[in-house]
């Protein structure tokens, strides 16, 4: 018999009354057995189903009725507009965009707002092409091995140095190389490499290092345009070439010989060009003063060759005026700055007595002194000097 059976009082006994004929409890209207004394699951479970119906917008009807179809429209039709939408991108000024179609590279696009299909159909990798980026050889780990290099005059130099490049291509920088900064510093070593090996050690670290860096850079945008990597190289700069540690004592010693040689060479220069700079100034001195004499001889020269002209020229119209004028002259250019006293004592027949004042020095300009010469007379002419 079932539990609820009333003509079974069950476990919790008869109805009051016991009266059989009583009327008996009506159930939910939902259906099912009802437990005597106990809450009602059945209605609640029913009472959330019509509330539920009642805010989708759904008709009467059961319990166990379909959805509605409109309401899946909708919910349908917003995940499909949140779908398209999601295809919207920005890309910054100091980028590009890379859109790929399937993972293959489909285009790229400049800065600004753009579209593309939704996911999984396309996507979007958007690369830094105005940063610069830096690339360390030589100075971080591994350090101790890959700055130590050959050079072309069999010495050992340890290197540090950088490359500063950017990307120049962003769909070749994606695709070329799995890993582009990996292969910039590779290529930046084995270029470094190359170089040094054609260089010698001296150059290296003193005043060659700027053309070490100028070839190193070279070498590796070749090498990396040959390999399509997208990567332009903007400078490598040189922080450290020295000797290795092991060697630096030796090689300071080596580096001061060279620049006391160096010294020595510059003040052997100095004076070579200082005894060279001399003798020229003296021979141009001489060859100037040279010149200067013979051009005063020939015009001197020139000047007694016309004036003999001209007084042979007189000389030829009046020969004994020319001759007296010529001894009159010749004997004043000679007597006028001499100390002397000549006298003719021809016809005289008493002594000639001359004042002291005759025979004293004249003045004469300091510059120009003349030199007095007794010249003796002969007795025979008659003349006295005194």
């Amino acid at each position: 018999m079932p539990w609820n059976d009333n003509a079974n009082p069950g476990p919790w006994g008869s109805p009051s009354g016991g009266d059989d004929k009583r009327e008996q409890p009506r159930r939910p209207s939902g259906g099912g057995p009802r437990r005597p004394g106990g809450p009602d699951f059945n209605a609640g479970f029913e009472d959330i189903s019509r509330r539920i119906r009642d805010l989708l917008g759904g008709g009467g009807g059961g319990g166990g009725g379909p959805p509605n179809r409109r309401v899946i429209a909708i919910g349908a039709g917003v995940v499909v507009a949140l779908w398209a939408a999601s295809g919207f991108y920005l890309v910054q000024p100091n980028e590009k965009a890379v859109v790929l179609t399937f993972g293959a590279y489909s285009r790229t696009q400049d800065p600004g707002l753009h579209y593309h299909l939704p996911a999984p159909i396309e996507r979007v990798e958007k690369v830094p092409v105005t940063s610069l980026k830096r690339t360390e050889v030589g100075a971080g780990s591994g350090a101790e091995t890959e700055g130590l290099m050959l050079t072309g005059d069999e010495q050992i130099v340890d290197i540090a140095f950088s490359v500063t490049w950017r990307i120049a291509d962003p769909a070749r920088y994606l695709f070329a190389t799995r890993d582009p900064e990996y292969a910039v510093k590779a290529v930046a070593e084995s270029a470094m490499r190359e170089v040094v090996g054609r260089s010698e050690l001296e150059s290296i670290i003193s005043q060659g290092r700027g053309q070490v860096q100028v070839q190193t850079a070279d070498v590796i945008q070749r090498t990396l345009t040959a390999w399509g990597t997208g990567v332009s190289v903007v400078e490598v700069q040189i922080s450290k070439a020295t000797a290795p540690a092991d060697v630096a004592a030796a090689f300071r010693d080596v580096q001061r010989a060279f620049q006391d040689a160096e010294a020595l060479e510059n003040e052997a220069n100095g004076y070579r060009n200082r005894v060279i700079n001399e003798a020229k100034g003296d021979a141009a001195r001489i060859t100037q003063a040279a010149q200067a004499y013979r051009e005063q001889a020939v015009r001197e020269a020139a000047g007694e060759a016309a004036r003999f002209d001209q007084i042979y020229t007189e000389y030829r119209r009046a020969p004994g005026v020319t001759r007296d004028r010529l001894y009159i002259e010749t004997m004043q250019r000679i007597l006028q700055s001499s100390n002397k006293v000549i006298v003719d004592s021809k016809g005289a027949s008493a002594p000639i007595i001359l004042p002291p004042d005759v025979f004293r020095p004249r003045a004469q300009p300091a510059a120009a002194q003349p030199r007095v010469e007794a010249e003796p007379v002969a007795p025979a002419q008659g003349r006295a000097a005194q």
